[in-house]
């Protein structure tokens, strides 16, 4: 079945630039800012109408809207709103270059940016990255990773899957399922580079071919199969991949209740995907969350981002402020 991505963000109608940007001028100019209007401005708009509004308060106002964001706000709320005024690609970019960067490296994050991705959208991550930061992306990303967890995303970053375009081939999907089952199940250890070969070459919709075909040929799923011949980051990497071959709503909606659950919420991947899935499928998203965790995703958010502030006693550690509670809720109401 086709995926039906249903976003909660789009084009806001009428839509004047010039009188947004008064507007978000009138919100920081002077003693105290208006963060209630910058939030009804910027959360209401798509990214395409946030990037004229910003050019138009440039050309009015001779000033950066970005920089005047900061100046004014801070903490979360402040990466929020930077994170809305970026282009989506360069704003996964930015993600992915934090993830690199000093000591260790999140392996999570790269897991969730590549391994979710069509060629098609890789190949933008791609050029816009070395436009951004003067280095290839394969190059960086091979300098913080080691093993066939990096052969996998090295062939994803190379762009070697098939577009969306290529047609299924339901012969070769037999094939590619047999070869999986060789190289796992039906011998003694694992061929990763034939699971690493195949999961990075095929389209999304031949890999979901190929599931079907591999629970025919072998009488369990490949999540099954990859549970038991794979560990580590490489396990989390090929169960992304799976999951967004078969749900792309239902690995985000994961990937959200894993953030706010535990010993403290994951900040940095709750606004993430938040921001880089509110223009493609976060209605999806969270009608999935509902189906799967019984609760709505406005409910999850509203908990760890202002229990604190309302009384509520939490078993997380409450580090959003009201300011972001409000933006947040205002992009999955």
């Amino acid at each position: 079945m086709d995926y039906q991505p249903v976003p909660t963000v789009k084009n806001a109608s009428p839509f004047d630039a010039s009188q947004d940007a008064q507007v978000l001028r009138a919100a920081m100019k002077g003693f105290g800012t208006d963060e209630q209007e910058i939030i009804e401005i910027l959360a209401g708009r798509s990214n395409q109408q946030r990037q004229a509004i910003k050019a138009i308060y440039e050309a009015e106002f001779e000033r950066d809207l970005i920089d005047d964001l900061k100046d004014e706000l801070g903490g979360k709320f402040e990466d929020v709103i930077v994170g809305l005024m970026m282009p989506p690609v360069e704003y996964l970019c930015k993600q992915l270059h934090a993830a690199m960067a000093g000591i260790g490296t999140e392996e999570a994050t790269l897991v969730e940016i590549l391994c979710t991705k069509s060629n098609e959208e890789m190949a933008e991550i791609v050029a816009a990255y070395e436009d951004r930061y003067q280095r290839p992306l394969a190059e960086q990303m091979c300098s913080e990773t080691s093993g066939f967890f990096r052969r996998l995303l090295t062939l994803i970053v190379t762009g070697v899957r098939d577009g969306l375009k290529t047609p299924v081939n339901a012969d070769e999907a037999k094939e590619q399922a047999a070869q999986l089952y060789s190289a796992g199940e039906a011998k003694l250890g694992t061929d990763e580079e034939v699971f690493n070969r195949i999961m990075s070459h095929a389209s999304f919709p031949q890999l979901r071919l190929v599931f079907e075909e591999y629970k025919e040929l072998s009488g369990q799923t490949i999540e099954q199969a990859i549970k038991h011949e794979m560990s580590d980051e490489l396990h989390e990497a090929m169960m992304a991949i799976v999951e967004c071959v078969q749900s792309p709503a239902a690995f985000f909606a994961n990937r959200l209740y894993k953030a706010m659950n535990g010993a403290g919420t994951d900040d940095a991947t709750l606004i993430r995907i938040i921001i880089s899935r509110s223009e493609i499928d976060l209605e999806t998203i969270k009608q999935e969350f509902e189906r799967i965790y019984n609760r709505t995703l406005h409910s999850a958010v509203e908990d760890v981002s202002i229990g604190h502030a309302i009384g509520v006693t939490v078993a997380v550690t409450i580090s959003f402020t009201p300011r972001s509670q409000m933006l947040f809720l205002h992009y999955i109401c």
